[in-house]
């Protein structure tokens, strides 16, 4: 089903104040400065929401898995910030040995670095999706013209490589501002974040990492990993390698079984 652009309620709101605040400054110009004190507020708010990677408030977000899906017993399980030549290729190899499936959110230049590595995830079986192009630290605070070049940028290069497009986008450390979702609907993408994170970028404990992912797990959890990036453990290898068998064991264990995003959005 094609996407269109629907402002949420919460950006229909925010017009209304911008407007209101500036027909009040022409009716009674000297209550400009309760206008400006609201229109700081709503940039507040609005600042606010695109800081909260789970919000909902500047557009459709997934960070569960449809319903139906949940009932049955699927988690997806996602993977960021690759392909990465050292950790992708091990990754691929324990998801294979447990026959489980991932969403790996790929970032485009680094699909271009490693052309064969996004192929491979494609190939065996996994969805490729869209992480932006450069994952700059600035993304939240770009317009919508460079949002929409990063992008796109990376639908392209992706699907040049795999044959078809993404139909997911996460945004770099989960961060957006409002100009995000017109752009998506745009390019017939997705947001999508996660119910449960490990922090594994930043904590190489694999036993700290997994009990974020594991604890309370249940059916429509979306959970979040990174092959690109990974934090190191005390031995020196990347956390997930760790992390991986023994979370898809806990998976296993409850009952629960992995499935890709896209394979949720059919």
């Amino acid at each position: 089903m094609k996407r269109t652009w629907r402002p949420s309620p919460f950006i229909r709101a925010s017009v209304a104040l911008h407007l209101a605040a500036g027909v009040g400054c022409l009716v009674r110009p000297r209550s400009w400065p309760v206008a400006l004190g609201f229109v700081v507020a709503d940039h507040l708010a609005l600042t606010a929401a695109g800081l909260w990677p789970r919000s909902s408030l500047l557009g459709p977000n997934w960070t569960r898995l449809p319903a139906p899906w949940a009932a049955r017993g699927a988690v997806a399980l996602t993977i960021d910030d690759g392909p990465d030549p050292e950790v992708t290729p091990r990754v691929l190899s324990l998801l294979q040995a447990r026959d489980a499936k991932a969403s790996f959110f790929c970032i485009g230049k680094q699909v271009e670095r490693h052309r064969s590595l996004a192929r491979e995830i494609h190939a065996a079986g996994h969805a490729v999706e869209n992480h932006s192009y450069a994952h700059a630290h600035s993304f939240s605070l770009q317009g919508p013209a460079a949002i929409g070049a990063d992008i796109g940028r990376a639908q392209d290069c992706i699907a040049a490589e795999i044959g078809e497009e993404p139909r997911f986008f996460r945004a770099p450390a989960g961060l957006r501002n409002p100009f995000l979702e017109p752009v998506l609907s745009r390019l017939q993408l997705r947001l999508a974040s996660w119910s449960r994170r490990g922090f594994d970028t930043v904590n190489g404990d694999p036993g700290a990492v997994l009990d974020r992912l594991t604890n309370s797990l249940r059916g429509g959890d979306i959970l979040l990993l990174h092959d690109g990036h990974a934090a190191r453990t005390r031995a020196g290898g990347p956390v997930i390698l760790d992390v991986l068998p023994r979370l898809l064991d806990a998976v296993q264990a409850a009952g629960l079984r992995t499935v890709t995003l896209r394979a949720a959005q059919a």
